[in-house]
């Protein structure tokens, strides 16, 4: 089903899609398959609503928003067992995605309260100036499969606390976790067209109305760099604002000084992190050479350990990649680096049996002539490149356009500052694998991005500045 002004609807064609599940590839459930006309509908519902919920107040806005976040709450099991069912991670993870999902909601409901203007000095005596802070109008949210439930809200939150309304066009993968997230906006009263929900097989159409629409005036994407390029083009004919989470393809960092035992342990946790489908795993870990061995020793046990299998079975700790397009790029980036000279430790070939299931993999003696090494993997593959020097290390892993996240392990803080500073990454781990939080400002540099989400920088995305001046 669709959700426009206030209601749900099928498709203007009446055409559904099949939704599967990546761990069986049975069919789980069905999406209407939206398009143009229906995604027209939906802005032209934001655009009449933007009259009255821009006016309303921040309290009556951050009071919609709490509600909802108790209600997600409220479902918690229900909605990671979907997730899990749908998109494939392990129920663990799904469990911990819908609290991260629930927290975007809190937090930007008190954020809602806290848009501030500023009064500014004159040089004239009979003037005055106000700064106004003033919601941008129409948004448009485009969002990825792996983290299905916490990248709406994370767009949706801040465009409502800020005042705008907002159509999303979700993952043709996940089109059924929305459609639940919605249902708690819904049941939170969220006003009819305030916020709306197109989702669709094929995302072009859908994509090409909201970018080409004039009453779209913000655009937020996360996804891959290459669509992201062709959306900021696209954007900047109708000089529509647009914030842009991309690609990652970050390092980890284990300088001399560290506890590889440690350092390997953390590198376990997030490199195979929704079975590396996340843009904040490492897809290059960097190991200085007097301690790789070590390092190496205890990341091939953890790795070994790992179970893959369906997310709702106890003790899986490995969901399935998302489809076939997925597997084949393991498949060759595995092949790619053992050809060049890389040392397969373990795993590296999929797994027998229904789903789209790959071993949870560990390659040595990675070298940058390798596509792995230049490459955004995307799965459970874990790359290792020793180094001698820790300056090395840091051109290494500032050796690639992209700049989202990064770690650096050691127990030196002097050292620590040093390299966080000269990491060319938007987020950067010290001896941390989650520096992320609905508090913190979460984006890249280069081609992982523009600008943030979360934090007080999260809802400036969805704001204009209006400067008042007034003669006396």
């Amino acid at each position: 089903m669709l959700y426009i002004d206030g209601k749900w609807c099928d498709a203007g064609s009446g055409r559904t899609f099949d939704v599967y599940n990546p761990a069986t590839g049975e069919v789980i459930g069905h999406a209407a398959d939206g398009d143009a006309s229906d995604a027209r509908l939906a802005i032209d519902a934001a655009s009449r609503a933007f009259e009255t919920w821009s006016r309303a107040t921040a309290y009556e806005r951050a009071a919609v928003l709490a509600k909802a976040h108790r209600i997600m709450l409220e479902r918690h099991e229900e909605l990671a067992r979907l997730m899990t069912t749908e998109q494939g991670k392990p129920l663990r993870m799904a469990r911990t995605e819908v609290t991260y999902a629930a927290d975007f909601l809190l937090w930007f409901s008190e954020e809602a309260k806290r848009v501030y203007g500023e009064t500014i000095p004159s040089s004239r005596a009979d003037q005055r100036f106000l700064v106004l802070k003033q919601p941008v109008g129409v948004a448009a949210a485009i969002t990825p499969w792996n983290y299905p439930v916490s990248m709406i809200t994370r767009k949706v939150a801040p465009a409502l606390a800020a005042g705008c309304t907002i159509v999303l066009k979700p993952a043709e993968q996940t089109p059924l976790c929305a459609v639940e997230t919605f249902r708690v906006l819904e049941d939170a009263g969220v006003p009819a067209g305030v916020a709306n929900l197109v989702t669709a097989l094929d995302p072009v159409p859908v994509a090409d109305e909201l970018l080409s629409h004039p009453a779209v005036r913000k655009i937020t994407f996360t996804g891959s760099t290459e669509v992201g390029r062709q959306i900021a083009s696209r954007a900047a004919f109708g000089m529509k604002r647009v914030s842009l989470e991309l690609g990652g393809h970050a390092p980890f960092l284990v300088l001399a000084d560290a506890d590889p035992e440690h350092a390997a342990k953390g590198a376990a946790a997030v490199k195979f992190l929704n079975t590396g489908q996340a843009c904040i795993c490492p897809n290059r870990l960097f190991v200085h050479r007097s301690i790789a061995g070590r390092f190496t020793e205890v990341l091939a046990d953890r790795v070994a350990k790992l179970r893959p299998g369906n997310g709702l079975e106890d003790g899986v700790t490995v969901g399935p990649l998302i489809d076939e397009a997925a597997m084949a790029k393991m498949e060759s980036h595995v092949g790619d680096a053992v050809s060049r000279g890389a040392s397969l430790v373990t795993g590296g070939a999929r797994i027998d049996g229904p789903g789209n299931f790959w071993a949870p993999t560990l390659l040595t003696d990675v070298t940058p002539e390798m596509r792995i090494y230049r490459e955004e993997t995307f799965g459970p593959i874990a790359a290792v490149t020793v180094f001698d020097d820790d300056d090395e290390a840091v051109t290494m892993a500032n050796d690639t356009s992209y700049g989202l996240a990064s770690y650096v392990y050691t127990r030196d803080i002097s050292k620590a500052v040093r390299t966080a500073e000269a990491l060319q990454f938007g987020m950067v781990g010290i001896n941390d694998i989650n520096p992320t939080s609905a508090a913190v400002p979460f984006g890249g540099v280069k081609d992982s991005g523009i600008g943030r989400e979360g934090a007080r920088q999260g809802i400036e995305e969805y704001l204009d500045t209006k400067v008042c001046g007034i003669a006396l």
